[in-house]
């Protein structure tokens, strides 16, 4: 209860949500599937000469590449819009380092567009492989900023109050008396 009090007076919770869910953390999750898959297509592009996989690694690059504006987007107006994250340094980190992994996977939509195939050994699984670092970094620094600044999350005051008491039950020991 006590983070959330912290949350309420730092203003960090999100300024855009859909039914309190907050848009960037919904969002983020597209990216971060579609550069795995990415790098899996590359992988197996590889093992298998399939042209099959060539397309999807284009396909996937280019949705995880769009996913990922539009979360940019939904993450720079939390950024800007709540003063506490302005404030946080770690907000900030994470924004360079979310910026580094866009840049990325532009970097390896881009790389692949003229031919798919062509584009995969070596720069290509390389483009993808990094991707995948950058997301851990950009993931970990969210994830801090989440768990232990409380950013992003919503307070609401009315439900907190209205939140039922712990029940008070008594301890139970690992082996009862005979």
């Amino acid at each position: 209860m006590a983070r959330l009090d912290e949350a309420k007076d730092l203003g960090v919770s999100s300024r855009i949500a859909l039914a309190g869910h907050p848009i960037h953390a919904m969002l983020v999750t597209f990216p971060i599937a579609l550069i795995v898959a990415t790098l899996g297509a590359d992988i197996f592009w590889w093992l298998l000469a399939d042209p099959f996989f060539a397309r999807v690694g284009l396909w996937t690059s280019g949705w995880g590449f769009g996913m990922g504006v539009l979360s940019a987007v939904a993450g720079t107006v939390e950024l800007l819009a709540g003063p506490g994250i302005r404030r946080n340094p770690a907000s900030w980190s994470h924004a360079v380092a979310a910026m580094t992994l866009l840049a990325v996977i532009g970097a390896n939509w881009g790389w692949r567009l003229p031919d798919p195939e062509a584009a995969i050994l070596p720069w290509g699984l390389l483009l993808s492989a990094g991707g995948l670092v950058m997301v851990g970094i950009a993931g970990w620094q969210g994830g801090r900023l989440v768990f232990e600044h409380g950013v992003g999350i919503i307070v609401d005051e009315e439900a907190e109050a209205q939140r039922e008491p712990e029940p008070d039950l008594p301890n139970v020991s690992k082996n009862p008396a005979r």
